[in-house]
């Protein structure tokens, strides 16, 4: 698990676009709210990404950029920001790299099988690259805006 205060883990995913994301270009320019999530366009993960979205001009005011990340594929990231209108960008993680770093893979027991599944985390990190927030086994519903009071916090203490 990821620990507050050390070095965010390095990534370079695709977005719904297929353009690669690198979390170190926004070292130095922009804090960083990097959420995990299960699967495109399920009831809980489309929450949470519409109230992210929905909040996305509050975070820019404090120089911050959402980024949400499953295993789903570039297309699938695409049909679902299209279909809920959605603004943040969505990574694509499909072989788990990044998840696994972070520490958010699980394994939990589905229609009476054991999978691996994503457990729904967000990290808050600074402009330094440090995680700030590393909040676990989140709950869909209010959580941008909790989310967007962390940011606050941070940008409070920057100054």
């Amino acid at each position: 698990m990821i620990q507050v205060g050390q070095l965010a883990p390095e990534f370079d995913l695709p977005d719904a676009d297929m353009e690669m994301v690198r979390l170190s270009a926004f070292r130095g320019k922009k804090n960083v709210v990097l959420y995990f999530y299960p699967k495109d366009d399920t009831p809980a993960c489309t929450m949470q990404a519409v109230d992210f979205s929905d909040l996305e001009e509050d975070f820019k005011r404090y120089d911050t950029v959402v980024l949400g990340v499953s295993r789903d594929d570039c297309i699938s990231h695409g049909s679902f920001r299209d279909k809920h209108g959605l603004s943040i960008q969505l990574l694509s993680d499909i072989d788990g790299e990044v998840c696994r770093r972070y520490g958010v893979l699980q394994e939990r027991e589905v229609e009476g099988k054991r999978r691996v599944t994503v457990c729904r985390s967000t990290f808050v990190i600074d402009k330094k690259g440090f995680v700030r927030h590393a909040l676990y086994g989140v709950n869909p519903k209010g959580h941008a805006h909790v989310v967007l009071d962390l940011v606050k916090q941070l940008a409070l203490k920057a100054e």
